[in-house]
């Protein structure tokens, strides 16, 4: 097996940098996934890495060896894409044993690696098969196989579920995870889908920009968002955020996220502050902070329900109905947030309902104005 080392990775056309001091290990037999938006920078490392792209700067090291010079044929990487890219005119058999052929593997030992890449990916009855006779998910093994027979040091996989259905989607997740781990091959896997990143890597690298926003495990990556990005781009519905102003008055302290007179500490708008949370906004130099806020985690609390956690007071704006889940859309004041299978009663209120929610202290995320984690 085999280490990927990227160092200061940059490359630009023209005036625009699609990457910029791109940094990232992954180690040997590690399933990394680059996680963001389109645009973003993932699919250049990909093409950077294997040879198809030349960087404007940097370093790329498969194990010990530096790469950058080395055309794609010698870098021994293999490469998954999204459009699967058969040989129509070869049945699965030839589409798989191709890469063999082109280094001159002798016959009997093309037959048995064929033979044993199918049977890995449960897919013996397909041989004689052309492309245009098998389903998408059959063709997608097929190209997985194809990368596979040759026994590369990297493989590199660029969104090769989208454009599978939902369901096919769902199994090919989980035969890609099952593969890579029983082959043991460095992965490198780039999608947009953060259902992916967070059910198949062993770590996430967020990106935005050509920039690393955050690499870390899939737990870290959702419990402790380094920024506002990384906090809105993983999670289903996304984190809700409330602006709030720092309240300091006397002994007391406040957040409010509409204007502030200095009069009225009753007023909706105005949130009480849990002790600990006190504690911790009391000692900040900023004055205006986000909180970040779980869907998952809100709350529908009774009238006069005693709680030691945050409480809001909001409107019932909307309804959306998935089955075995609800997802409330809530107005705060100037502010809309959601919320999803918090109780079965809120499904019961109509829109408009007035209600009060409470969210946890250990599961509210603190940001400063423009983006940053506060830890705490």
């Amino acid at each position: 097996m085999t280490t990927l080392r990227i160092r200061n990775l940059t490359k630009k056309y023209g005036n625009v940098t699609a990457l910029e001091n791109f940094s990232l290990d992954i180690n040997s037999g590690e399933f990394m996934v680059l996680l963001g938006p389109s645009g973003c920078g993932k699919t250049t490392v990909l093409r950077c890495v294997s040879g198809l792209t030349d960087p404007t700067g940097g370093e790329i090291f498969i194990g010990n060896e530096l790469v950058n010079d080395l055309p794609p044929k010698d870098r021994d990487v293999a490469m998954v894409f999204q459009n699967y890219s058969l040989y129509p005119h070869m049945n699965v058999y030839e589409n798989i044993a191709f890469p063999l052929k082109m280094r001159k593997t002798e016959r009997h030992k093309i037959d048995e690696r064929v033979r044993n890449i199918a049977n890995l990916l449960n897919i013996e009855s397909l041989l004689d098969r052309k492309p245009k006779e098998i389903s998408g998910g059959q063709m997608q093994r097929v190209a997985l196989g194809r990368a596979l027979v040759r026994k590369p040091k990297i493989f590199l996989m660029d969104e090769p579920l989208s454009n599978l259905d939902a369901k096919l989607r769902t199994e090919m997740r989980v035969e890609i995870k099952k593969l890579q781990k029983k082959v043991g091959i460095t992965t490198l896997y780039i999608t947009h889908d953060q259902v992916e990143a967070m059910s198949m890597a062993d770590s996430i690298g967020v990106m935005q920009s050509g920039r690393l926003h955050q690499l870390g495990s899939p737990n870290t990556i959702y419990n402790l968002p380094a920024n506002q990005f990384v906090a809105s781009f993983i999670g289903m519905p996304p984190m809700n955020f409330i602006e709030c102003k720092i309240i300091r008055k006397a002994s007391e302290i406040y957040l409010t996220s509409s204007p502030w007179h200095g009069t009225d500490t009753k007023q909706d708008h105005v949130l009480d502050v849990p002790n600990r949370l006190a504690d911790i906004l009391t000692n900040l130099q900023e004055d205006t902070i986000l909180l970040g806020i779980r869907p998952k985690d809100i709350l529908l609390l009774k009238s006069n329900q005693e709680f030691h956690g945050l409480k809001l007071k909001g409107q019932i704006s909307f309804m959306e109905m998935l089955g075995d889940e609800s997802i409330a859309e809530l107005r705060l004041g100037e502010n809309l947030i959601k919320t999803t299978n918090i109780n079965s009663t809120l499904d019961e209120l109509p829109v408009s309902s007035e209600v009060t929610l409470g969210v946890s202290e250990d599961k509210i995320g603190l940001f400063t104005k423009d983006g940053n984690r506060i830890d705490f």
